[in-house]
């Protein structure tokens, strides 16, 4: 979910809210992200999703960011568009799945956008008139949701919509602290810690699910953490990156700077953002000032740098060889 810098109406014209679904359809498929739910309000969004084989941030980078840009043009301004980063949850798909959904779907109505179920039903701007068949849309995943309501589509349509009539009646808001890591962890002071380290580590995302759910997941953060840890006490570094790099593809570190297309430099450069993004976890807009390229390029050259990398088998074990003692 997002919000609008100074919760201002970034999403208020029909305009915007098409072009924010249209990057949206056009990201999912190429992220391997699956959309469940969805809803635009005129100040923020709620996505409901599944990550696929990218994180998250590749996702959402292309898409608030080049939001961003459209809606400066269109509007004749400069400068931020939304409110500091998105806030992401990571939630149990098998106990919250369907409860964000109907959370998601009723926004409109109960931020009284829209007066009733009825014009809900209808309504463009939330995937609820998608899962009932009145509006298409090919980029959201309906089969996953349906097929908790019954395998035959008709009835588990008409399921679904009581199901979504049924929280008209019951309270708006979810909690989204996490129950489960109150349980896990021992109290609100040991909570206190473990969300501090967490949201150090990986952002500002929450974990909403049981007890086994939330110990899961951090112990998923854990291993992640603790394996570039690991790289860095090996010495691992973009500098360090770039001279083994450079070495292997036999280019000068001076000529990182250079444009390079489809030569031994437009490989270094692309290998250098795929062990840089995906492995040290560095920053785009670092390694983009390193090699001169804007952020939206050091993506694109990330994922040639994947193909470079599986076609010649290197991992960064193999580039330790090359790297300067």
């Amino acid at each position: 979910m997002g919000r609008g810098l100074e919760r201002r109406r970034i999403l208020a014209t029909d305009t915007d809210k098409q072009d924010f679904i249209d990057r949206l359809g056009t990201g999912l498929p190429e992220t391997g992200t699956r959309c469940f739910a969805w809803a635009m309000m005129d100040n923020h969004y709620h996505l409901l999703l599944r990550v696929g084989t990218s994180p998250l941030s590749d996702l959402m980078r292309k898409l608030l960011g080049g939001y961003a840009t459209g809606y400066n043009r269109r509007h004749g301004r400069v400068g931020y568009v939304f409110q500091n980063r998105y806030k992401s949850i990571l939630c149990d798909e098998e106990s919250h799945l369907l409860e964000l959904v109907r959370y998601i779907h009723l926004n409109p109505v109960r931020a009284k956008i829209i007066d009733s179920l009825s014009v809900l039903d209808s309504y463009p701007w939330a995937g609820h008139a998608v899962l009932l068949g009145r509006l298409q849309q090919d980029w959201q995943h309906t089969g996953d949701v349906l097929a908790r309501f019954g395998q035959q589509p008709a009835p588990a349509k008409d399921l679904y919509r009581q199901f979504i009539a049924q929280g008209l009646n019951m309270a708006g808001e979810i909690d989204y602290g996490g129950g489960g890591l109150i349980r896990s962890y021992g109290g609100w002071q040991s909570l206190e810690r473990v969300r501090k380290e967490h949201e150090r580590k990986i952002g500002d995302e929450r974990i909403l699910g049981d007890s086994d759910f939330v110990e899961q997941a951090l112990r998923q953060d854990k291993f992640r953490v603790e394996a570039l840890t690991q790289l860095m006490r090996e010495g691992w570094d973009l500098d360090v990156l770039i001279h083994a790099v450079c070495i292997l593809f036999q280019v000068e570190p001076a000529q990182m700077t250079q444009k390079a297309r489809c030569n031994a430099l437009s490989f270094a450069k692309s290998v250098i953002c795929y062990f840089g993004t995906k492995h040290l976890r560095l920053s785009s807009t670092m390694i983009g000032v390193r090699l001169n390229m804007g952020q939206s390029a050091v993506s694109m050259s990330s994922k040639r740098g994947r193909i470079v990398c599986n076609e010649k088998k290197l991992n960064l074990e193999q580039l330790a060889h090359y790297r300067v003692k």
